[in-house]
């Protein structure tokens, strides 16, 4: 059988319980017997079994008496009642009542391991649709913005194809969220994803990690191991950070994507493998190429077809709906009710260069959420949970020669703090220093619009 599963089985007969626990462990599952139904109900309140397989005539209580007992306390174990006295209404009433199969005795070895089998699968998948529920929305890519328009536009169409994919972008801007839904819109969606981060695997144990090992191929091999891209098979293997592989394993990784087989640690054969690769980097590859520090070869067997991922800074108008998407998130995971963010709470939160990017967004509205007093996030909350960048740590804007670099940072951080302050020129002019009308003419110089940005803001007139 496919999976190890744990099981009980309830038979107030010992011969019974013990030829049926036989073929079970042979079949290498484990199995726990008991004789009466009160006994069995204590069992699977206490632990956890994968199936539960019953007789329906016993003395005291029966076993349909003990599968409305189970299904009343809300125990997910799928259910086979079985029977040496079996007739339709009684498979009528066990059905009625939750039990997924109903067997006559007596029951040939094969189909019993059949129907368990098939049972096993039943459950296995319901559980993956649950997952899959949870999922929705937790793995979705949110955007409104141009930017981020025309990295989904060529997503959508290399998605659809067996091309090699390299997702480029900084820590933190959902490259892995990019790969799965390249992955769930792809011919292969039904087969599995498996990722494998490169830069976290000791240099030592990533060649087992991704082609496997045999069973004693070195100290601490205790059985046979399946590598990352046999677990893929007929889906989607994700290697994140691949420019921090070792250049080792880059050379046996070529051969893999040149021959599309593995060879196991300890193995005496290649294995063929049919999965679609994707890869990601922080990092600049033509770069790492140019410094010796990655193979030429790979980068080219690799990087089919780059998709850019831009930084957060750089779509800051996908700000609010992320905060909201993020805020539903956390509500729904905590079973809160809505918390809203005031529009001045979403500007500040908006007016952050985020050098983390999207995930440090998403801590940033769950902590922000946290404090919220009133069930409401305001703009005080959200200056006592994420506190201004310091200057030296923002990085700086713009592109050309240091004069337009500086120019570019200093306009950026004039619109941020007056966005902080609500467009009230005081105060913005105080935080950065500056006296109320070296502000003014600062923001001329620099082609800063402030009764544009006041007013596209619907802020106060008050000043001029």
């Amino acid at each position: 059988m496919s999976q190890k599963a744990n099981l009980l089985i309830v038979d107030d007969e010992a011969n019974a319980l013990a030829s049926l626990s036989r073929a079970f462990r042979l079949a290498g599952h484990e199995a726990t017997i008991c004789d009466n139904a009160a006994k069995a109900l204590e069992l699977a309140r206490a632990q956890h079994f994968d199936l539960i397989l019953s007789d329906v005539v016993m003395p005291g209580k029966d076993g349909l008496s003990l599968l409305g007992d189970l299904k009343a306390e809300g125990i997910a174990a799928p259910v086979v009642m079985m029977s040496g006295q079996a007739h339709i209404d009684m498979a009528v009433r066990a059905t009625k009542l939750g039990a997924i199969d109903f067997l006559e005795k007596p029951i040939a070895t094969e189909k019993l391991l059949l129907t368990v089998e098939n049972a096993l699968k039943l459950q296995r998948l319901e559980s993956e649709n649950r997952q899959l529920r949870q999922r929705l929305g937790k793995h979705e890519i949110i955007w409104t913005g141009e930017s981020m328009q025309k990295m989904m536009a060529q997503l959508e169409r290399v998605a659809a194809s067996e091309s090699r994919v390299c997702i480029l972008g900084e820590t933190g801007t959902g490259k892995e969220l990019v790969a799965r839904t390249l992955h769930e819109r792809s011919p292969r969606a039904s087969g599995p994803f498996i990722a494998l981060n490169c830069a976290a695997v000791p240099a030592e144990l990533i060649e087992s990690e991704l082609f496997g090992h045999e069973k004693g191929s070195f100290t601490g091999a205790a059985a046979r191991h399946l590598g990352k891209f046999e677990q893929a098979e007929h889906g989607t293997i994700f290697l994140d950070e691949i420019g921090d592989m070792p250049l080792s394993m880059q050379a046996k990784l070529l051969r893999v994507l040149e021959e599309g087989e593995v060879e196991r640690i300890g193995g005496d054969k290649p294995i063929s493998v049919d999965v679609r690769v994707i890869v990601a980097t922080h990092r600049n590859l033509e770069t790492l190429v140019r410094d010796g520090k990655f193979r030429q070869d790979l980068f080219h067997r690799i990087y089919v077809f780059p998709l850019v991922l831009p930084p957060l800074r750089q779509r800051r108008e996908d700000v609010p709906a992320l905060i909201q998407h993020f805020s539903q998130q956390v509500c729904s995971q905590n079973n809160w009710k809505p918390i809203p963010f005031t529009t001045d709470a979403i500007q500040e939160l908006q007016a952050h260069s985020w050098p983390g990017n999207v995930r440090e967004l998403r801590n940033a509205v769950e902590r922000v959420m946290l404090l919220a007093t009133d069930g409401v996030v305001d703009l005080e909350t959200v200056r006592l949970a994420v506190p201004q960048f310091a200057a030296e740590t923002r990085p700086v804007a713009g592109s050309g020669q240091l004069a337009e670099r500086v120019q570019s940072f200093e306009r950026e951080a004039i619109v941020a703090e007056l966005r902080r302050n609500n467009y009230h020129i005081t105060n913005a002019a105080k935080a950065l220093g500056l006296e109320r009308s070296h502000l003014y003419k600062k923001a001329e110089m620099l082609g800063i619009d402030l009764r544009a940005l006041r007013q596209e803001a619907g802020a106060s007139q008050d000043e001029s």
